[in-house]
């Protein structure tokens, strides 16, 4: 399909496919940290670090050509590139060029003895790094955010569910080279094994490193993404769960995401406070858990020392998922700061089910009086499934006490009745268990991010 005649006039960007991750959603630091401009300058600065460290160890290099290099990091001509890309193709030669263009007296000695994936690579773990970096920071808010909460409502007992059905009690919140033999430096370095290895040394701690791989083929091993994006896969696996509770406890009307003053809920019907960031959410989760399938098959499918088949979809995934995981944390930040609890329909929720859940109570406390256990069960259990058909059929509130009260079998516990339906006890160890978790778990971590946790989220939706 043709461009339609009449785009005269109107910004490129609207014309190609955008990634809603950068134009919706992502934050300016993550966009920026896969952007091109990152890459590219990133790509000049190791090429200015090689340089520095082959001075330092010998070769021919002027304290002129180092300044050129350095007065042109971020003098990229893109058209220039993208020129040179096209007549030579192959994108880091044709940086190469265009670093020279720019660097005429540096021109002989930018990317000596090295590969490709000397910037490729490189570039790529430093913008992992950076990723990473971007994102502790956020982790470390969210779970912040929630452990405020977590203390807060650790002692009001609410419904606990299990196969989407009331079970018992719980609180609100609770928890249980080439080909990596370096022959192109040894020739450059007259077979001197000791200067190449400190080449490795200086060049890894000038980018911010303090370890390098000792064997790689020619890249570092596509094992390091697989265990990268696995963690975030489980960072999205965490937060979809997280955000479908969310969902299930709004639809009770127990608990409620942030709702803005103007936010309109449906288009159709006013009423309407749909969770719609906790939704965003867990449709960006599934996105990020899937990713991982990528690098898990680039992995497996690197011939020998490498394939190029790896290049396009690393492109691709890699930075999806930091991007994701920028967008999933900011929501749930902004959600966590604004989480709404509705006590009243909390406590209605729970006097319509404890009825129930206090029958094991029951029987103990009629077998203290000498009743019989399993006589006391089936009297019980007759009168739970009347109750229960009351609200059933009937659409009425739960009876099961009145029908006990009336029951003059029961009399040797009709005044314990209101004792033994106090919520608290059905509780166990919810608040001391909570504030364990967050006295060892949680504090002790988030003490490393002190100075970032006061940001407060800043999302636009």
């Amino acid at each position: 399909m043709a461009l339609p005649a009449n785009t005269a006039g109107i910004d490129q960007i609207y014309t190609k496919y955008r990634s809603p991750l950068v134009s919706r959603y992502a934050s300016p630091e993550m966009a920026y940290n896969f952007s091109e401009l990152k890459k590219f300058t990133t790509w000049r600065k190791l090429w200015l670090i090689l340089a520095k460290s082959q001075k330092t160890l010998g070769i021919d290099i002027s304290d002129e050509q180092i300044s050129e290099m350095e007065s042109n990091i971020d003098n990229i001509d893109f058209d220039m590139a993208a020129e040179q890309e096209r007549r030579c193709r192959h994108d880091v030669m044709a940086h190469v060029h265009t670093f020279a263009a720019a660097c005429p007296t540096a021109a002989s000695i930018i990317h000596l003895g090295a590969t490709s994936c000397y910037v490729g690579d490189n570039t790529d773990l430093l913008v992992l790094r950076d990723g990473i970096d971007l994102l502790l920071p956020k982790i470390a808010r969210c779970i912040q955010r929630i452990s405020v909460f977590a203390e807060e409502y650790r002692s009001m007992p609410c419904l606990a569910y299990t196969h989407l059905q009331p079970a018992q009690l719980t609180t609100v919140e609770g928890v249980k080279g080439t080909t990596g033999t370096q022959a192109s430096f040894l020739q450059l370095f007259d077979n001197d094994s000791a200067k190449v290895e400190l080449l490795d040394k200086l060049v890894t701690e000038a980018a911010g490193f303090s370890q390098f791989y000792i064997v790689t083929g020619q890249t570092y091993s596509r094992k390091v993404d697989v265990d990268i994006l696995s963690s975030l896969a489980n960072l999205g696996a965490s937060v979809h769960k997280i955000c479908s509770d969310i969902r299930l406890l709004a639809s009770f009307k127990e608990l409620e995401e942030p709702f803005e003053k103007d936010q309109i809920g449906s288009s159709a019907m006013p009423y309407k406070r749909n969770p719609m960031r906790s939704e965003r959410c867990c449709s960006l989760a599934r996105h990020l858990m899937t990713l991982v399938q990528d690098p898990l098959m680039t992995l497996s499918t690197q011939w020998m020392e490498r394939t190029l088949d790896d290049s396009a979809n690393r492109r691709v995934c890699l930075a999806e998922a930091f991007l994701t995981a920028d967008i999933i944390l900011s929501t749930l930040q902004n959600i966590s700061e604004g989480f709404v609890v509705y006590p009243k329909v909390v406590e209605r929720r729970v006097k319509q089910e404890l009825p129930f859940m206090a029958t094991e109570n029951f029987i103990m406390a009629m077998v203290k009086h000498g009743a019989n256990r399993q006589e006391c069960h089936e009297k019980i259990r007759v009168l739970s499934q009347q109750a229960g058909a009351t609200v059933k059929e009937h659409g009425l509130d739960n009876d099961l006490i009145q029908r006990i009260q009336a029951d003059s079998y029961f009399e040797p516990i009709h005044a314990e009745l209101a004792d033994l339906m106090k919520p608290q006890t059905f509780i166990g160890r919810c608040p001391e268990q909570v504030e364990k978790f967050l006295a060892q778990e949680v504090r002790p971590v988030l003490s490393d991010y002190s100075s970032q946790l006061q940001e407060l989220s800043l999302l636009t939706l």
